[in-house]
């Protein structure tokens, strides 16, 4: 019997991370680009043992303080636990907050691919005490692509230099997911700035005092010509709403009339602050006037549309972050497993006989297998979308870099919702591998699970990010974007062939469902009206996800089978390959052919659940 095994990290497995950055996505190849012409393998590799030491040494050990210890408001001001500060300011202070920036910002010039799988270390630390940076970061990035020059000096330095924290501010208590029924809105002064009231929900980092100042990126609704507010979207705009007003040299100085009006507490997520803000209360003064004072980014009624390019990012860092929290519990079930005696084999009759590792067991192999299968196939979702940013900010060749856009914007949907739901399904059978210890304290399986069961809802549900695929992005620019996906499957499907052998079939089962996905969708836009089309747009969702991931698994097989080939392997690194092997072969046979009865339902037409009533529940 194999002796009980430890593992280097339970964060995210390295070797991993290198198969995906160095064997499969070339990432050293992106020196050849001016922009990262300064880095090379050596400093990828760099910048990962930073995050990995850092996210190690400061992040995971205060993860379960800051579930048990969550924001606390006492009418002024609110109370996070000390060590979250150290933490953050660690992170700052070791450049991270400006990683793939320019060097004028003091950034590394980091390509975004590798930045991702830097994060990626923080997501599975703390998820919490990740979301800050996150939301900071593309706060700045947004005011680099659409704010003025005088904007970027006075808000996104001192972002990017860790002095200031920010944060996206769209939902209302009223309004939710419904953008369109904003009520806060946004009075113009005749010195340029704008006052804003009205009421904002469920913001993340919306108050703290671990930064200088929050910069809070607020949608409000502006006056028409007329001077009344122009409804819908398009009286959307969007605004710099600071916590704190700045001099004329650049010092925090005066409080904005921005007030916290309560915490809410969630399932999980604890370590982040999340927010009720009222703008415009009257509390403070600013000026001597009431009013939340902001400036406007773009021009009137481009709020959402700018705005679109902070959630968007957003949507992708959430996948990330569900994958990693799917991926660290997988790594601290495989632990466990391999360290857990339990029971005998199925064959074993002398009772006497010392208990096995639970790993020996089919059906804990099982659930381990599929938890691989889910949050490897993420990872490496969206470290291939990363690639798409890359792709479309510094590609030489400007077709490329139109077609990485399309393929990036179909893809976001799946890459928030797919790891929002499997990967969370990996952390379920986290805890079922740990038995009846699972569902306890003792260990963090059920923490990773409760901090994940947010990523559904965070930035869209899957409802909308299923009516955006379905309804939008498979039908843009006359479905180019698809078109190009369609044009990268069939390029793995031709080297699946060349392979032979059992990927060979595999890609001509992935071909089939392809296949089939298509004429699904003619399907749906043969229906009758867009009600019936979208009544199950969530599983269409499901099942083009599961269709992207068997393509990403077909991608990593024949990579893995390559690197097997190799001579000169390690028993470490021959253990590697047959273990991505292995995932692929299961992605494939158990989860692939889960499409059937969804595609089979879609192509029904049915009406069901439009059909059911209010009064019939």
């Amino acid at each position: 019997m194999r002796a009980a095994r430890t593992m280097d990290s339970k964060l995210v497995s390295r070797r991993d991370l290198a198969f995906l950055l160095y064997e499969w996505l070339d990432a050293p190849s992106l020196a050849a680009r001016g922009r990262f012409a300064e880095h090379s393998r050596e400093t990828f590799d760099a910048a990962l043992d930073t995050c990995e030491r850092i996210a190690t040494a400061h992040f995971a050990p205060i993860n379960r303080l800051l579930d048990a210890q969550e924001p606390r408001f006492d009418g002024e001001r609110v109370h996070l636990p000390e060590p979250l500060g150290a933490a953050l300011r660690v992170f700052c202070e070791a450049g991270l907050m400006a990683a793939g920036h320019d060097y004028e910002f003091g950034g590394m010039q980091l390509p975004y691919t590798v930045e991702r799988a830097c994060f990626a270390y923080f997501n599975a630390a703390s998820v919490g005490a990740a979301a800050y940076p996150m939301l900071t970061v593309g706060n700045a990035n947004l005011l680099l692509a659409h704010g003025t020059p005088a904007q970027v000096e006075a808000w996104v330095r001192p972002m990017l230099a860790g002095r200031f924290f920010g944060t996206m501010c769209l939902s209302e208590p009223q309004a939710g997911s419904s953008l369109a029924d904003i009520r806060t809105r946004a009075e113009p002064r005749g010195d340029g700035s704008w006052r804003l009231f009205g009421n904002k929900m469920w913001i993340s980092g919306g108050e703290h005092e671990l930064a200088e100042n929050i910069v809070h990126l607020v949608l409000a609704r502006t006056p028409g010509p007329d001077g009344s507010p122009v409804p819908g979207v398009k009286g959307l705009s969007l605004f710099i709403v600071p916590k704190k007003l700045l001099a004329a040299d650049g010092a925090v100085g005066e409080r904005n009339d921005v007030a916290l009006a309560g915490l809410n507490h969630k399932m999980g997520y604890r370590g982040t602050t999340n927010c009720l803000l009222n703008f415009g209360e009257g509390r403070f003064r600013p000026g001597g006037e009431a009013g939340a004072v902001g400036w406007m980014v773009g021009q009137p009624g481009q709020g959402l549309a700018l705005m679109f390019h902070m959630m968007n990012e957003a949507r992708i860092g959430v996948g990330m972050g569900a994958v990693m929290l799917g991926y660290t519990g997988y790594l601290h079930a495989l632990d466990y497993a391999r360290n857990r005696p339990q029971g005998r084999p199925p064959g074993a009759k002398d009772p006497t006989s010392p208990p096995v590792p639970i790993v020996e067991h089919a059906d804990v192999r099982r659930m381990l297998l599929a938890q691989k299968s889910y949050v490897e196939g993420g990872l490496a979702l969206n470290l291939f979308c990363a690639t798409l940013v890359d792709d479309e900010r510094t590609h030489p060749d400007a077709d490329t870099r139109e077609d990485a856009h399309r393929l990036l914007e179909l893809l976001t949907p799946v890459a928030k919702s797919w790891p929002s739901q499997w990967c969370l399904e990996a952390n379920s059978l986290a805890i079922q591998v740990h038995g009846g210890y699972g569902y306890t304290r003792d260990y963090p399986v059920e923490q990773f699970y409760r901090d994940n069961r947010l990523n559904p809802i965070h930035e869209g549900t899957h409802g909308i990010q299923a009516m955006d695929l379905l309804g939008r992005k498979v039908r843009q620019d006359g479905g180019r974007a698809l078109d190009g996906f369609r044009e990268r499957v069939a390029g793995t499907l031709a080297r699946a062939r060349e392979a032979g052998g059992e990927w060979s079939e595999a890609g001509d089962a992935l071909g089939h469902w392809g296949t089939r996905l298509g004429g699904t969708l003619e399907r749906l836009d043969r229906a009758p009206d867009a009600q019936r089309t979208l009544a199950n747009a969530s599983v269409f969702l499901e099942a083009f996800g599961h269709y992207v991931i068997a393509w990403i698994w077909l991608e990593q097989a024949l990579c893995a089978g390559a690197g097997l080939a190799r001579s000169g392997l390690t028993d470490a690194d021959r253990d590697f390959y047959l273990g991505k092997l292995q995932a692929a072969r299961y992605f494939h046979r158990w989860e692939l052919p889960k499409l059937a009865p969804m595609l089979d339902l879609l192509e029904s037409l049915d009406a069901t659940t439009l059909e059911m009533r209010d009064a019939w529940f």
